[in-house]
């Protein structure tokens, strides 16, 4: 059965069946119901994503002593209350930890669990508990946003980025309101939306926001990225990155009382990373390819995070002029891309192997496009 014959049967599109059977999209009882009875599956299917939702929502339960997902829709005040809203919150980090160490992909199925018992629950939960499940509900989406734009689903990135707003806004949860502004703001990078990158990021930096220190960090990062993007003089871009260095400086030396949500890990090393960044925008890649590796030289990234900048870092040296380090450099790069399923990955070293054209013919250019073809 073709996967649009399937999707007909079961009254949905032929791109969620495809994310059903790849795993990047949990079922929904409905859906499930359906597809199990097109495809003849006697209840199994069913039975799969009932217990899948179950462990979701009480991961430490028994399976066994738990009401069936029907009845938990059905009746979602009577079960969601604060502790569950807790258990959600526990997912959502392992669901980060995943994504760290095996790509989107992995961290999928399980975030989209949970952002379906937020949607399905919110409606009919406790009063005290619904704005304790929308906070959640933000921070699932943003995360989901960013899971999506990593693969390079800017659109559906751009769905949940939404959903984050309108959830933080209902939980009056400013401080996640201002950081969904910053992902939007880099969203608009993926998207070369230069001026946008901009706005958003001033926006993001607006006092209302009451941000952590850790998190005005990287809107002023951001700032200075805008800045070099739409072609900014050099000091200003330099203002913007020294005013993220006094906030950095901030956090460390305990001189931060915030204690709003989101807590950003943002760290002296992610500010390297995207500072060579700014100096790519504002064309001194061989600075940025510099501090790339100043980085990349430590232990501190993710495999996932380690094939993103390797392969920034080749796309300096590109530009720089330095074509053979660049292609072994992202040779190395594609490696980690294809053990990690990251997309954003491999787009920025399509951008590297067109940096590379002048030198196709040479062996190290030659070698990398063929790995990434691969």
């Amino acid at each position: 059965m073709s996967l649009r014959e399937l999707a007909s049967l079961a009254h949905c599109s032929k791109s969620h069946i495809a994310d059903l059977e790849t795993g990047r999209r949990f079922p929904s009882m409905p859906v499930a119901m359906a597809v199990d009875k097109a495809l003849g599956a006697n209840g199994e299917l069913v039975a799969l994503a009932d217990r899948g939702q179950r462990a979701v929502v009480w991961p430490a339960a028994s399976l066994d002593a738990l009401p069936p997902v029907k009845a938990i829709l059905a009746d979602p005040r009577r079960f969601i209350d604060g502790d569950a809203v807790k258990e959600l919150r526990v997912q959502l980090e392992a669901s980060k930890a995943d994504d760290g160490a095996l790509g989107p992909s992995a961290a999928l199925p399980r975030v989209h669990a949970l952002l379906a018992a937020v949607q399905h629950s919110v409606r009919e939960v406790q009063p005290q508990v619904r704005r304790r499940l929308l906070a959640v509900g933000a921070e699932a989406a943003e995360f989901v946003g960013w899971l999506y734009r990593d693969l390079g689903d800017l659109s559906t990135a751009t769905y949940w980025y939404d959903r984050a707003i309108e959830w933080a806004q209902e939980a009056d949860d400013g401080p996640m309101q201002g950081y969904v502004l910053l992902r939007k703001s880099q969203l608009a990078y993926d998207r070369r939306d230069a001026l946008k990158v901009l706005t958003l990021a001033e926006a993001a930096g607006l006092e209302r926001w009451q941000l952590p220190a850790q998190v005005r960090v990287e809107v002023a990062q951001q700032q200075a990225r805008g800045y070099a993007m739409v072609g900014e003089p050099m000091n200003r871009v330099d203002r913007a990155l020294d005013q993220a260095l006094q906030w950095l400086d901030e956090f460390e030396n305990g001189r931060d009382n915030s204690e709003t949500q989101p807590s950003s890990k943002y760290s002296r090393a992610d500010l390297t990373l995207r500072t060579a960044s700014c100096y790519i925008e504002a064309g001194q890649p061989a600075r940025a390819a510099g501090l790339y590796q100043e980085v990349l030289q430590g232990k501190s990234l993710s495999r996932r995070d380690q094939g993103y900048f390797l392969a920034r870092r080749a796309f300096s040296l590109a530009l720089a002029g330095q074509p053979d380090e660049a292609a072994t450099v992202g040779v190395v790069s594609v490696r980690l891309a294809n053990a990690t399923s990251s997309l954003r990955t491999k787009r920025e070293l399509g951008r590297l192997v067109r940096a590379l054209r002048p030198w196709a013919a040479r062996p190290g250019p030659r070698e990398l496009g063929e790995a990434l073809r691969a």
